[in-house]
């Protein structure tokens, strides 16, 4: 019988849902989106009761800035609005907020807003919440393959050295553990480009809830179930 494992360490969520959750209420679908702010609160909440030490939120893709305009400005302006007014909630709760993707993407205003935000909670230490905004998995492999190269040519690195330890020095979450759980709500059963080379070894789950309607009882099922599973890592 194998040893039933302890509460992860690092649960990642793609939050999917917040379009169709507003949908089926006849609303816009930027009231889903707002809904699905009360969501991430309570799954942070959660998180940090649970002793979850690494929380990864997949908050807009690379490929999300393809919808409409009027949507997208609307995010910006809540996840603007989200990082100043939880500040203090992020002090208070002991939160360190990181971010990976290409930020600098992001509004002037947001990115401001954003890194303020990461530099004021940087000696926080009870939960590293960590936003993916702008966003792709793939960009992102081929970004720090692009600077192994360059380090490379430049001699910094040779080429005997690199390694699949080596390059996870090169990615976004450089520093941060691989995901334990990746969760996916909404019940699409496809990763979406995200965190491409981090999940190899990652737990999935896929939720038939809506994100605003995920809540800690759900979480909670899923971290249970967690614990039952055996990770091989390819052995017997």
């Amino acid at each position: 019988m194998s040893k039933k494992r302890g509460t992860p360490r690092h649960i990642a969520v793609i939050m999917d849902g917040n379009g169709h959750w507003a949908k089926r209420r006849g609303l816009p679908r930027i009231m889903g989106h707002r809904a699905g702010i009360d969501a991430v609160e309570k799954i942070i909440d959660a998180s940090i009761n649970m002793g979850i030490k690494y929380l990864t939120l997949y908050a807009f893709s690379s490929e999300n800035w393809k919808r409409p305009k009027k949507e997208v400005t609307a995010l910006m302006k809540y996840l603007d609005e989200y990082l100043t007014k939880k500040l203090k909630d992020f002090h208070d709760k002991d939160i360190r907020l990181l971010a990976i993707g290409e930020l600098a993407m992001l509004p002037d205003k947001v990115q401001k807003s954003l890194y303020k935000a990461i530099e004021e909670t940087k000696n926080n230490s009870k939960l590293t919440l960590i936003l993916a905004l702008s966003y792709g998995g793939r960009a992102e492999i081929v970004s720090a393959a692009k600077r192994i190269a360059k380090d490379v040519k430049n001699k910094s690195i040779r080429l005997e050295a690199i390694n699949e330890e080596l390059f996870s020095t090169y990615l976004y979450t450089a520093g941060i553990p691989d995901p334990d759980i990746l969760i996916r709500t909404s019940y699409e059963l496809r990763l979406s480009n995200f965190l491409l080379w981090q999940v190899s070894y990652t737990e999935l789950y896929f939720s038939k809830k809506l994100w605003p309607d995920f809540n800690k009882k759900d979480l909670a099922g899923i971290i249970e179930n967690y614990k039952k599973r055996e990770r091989r890592f390819g052995k017997v």
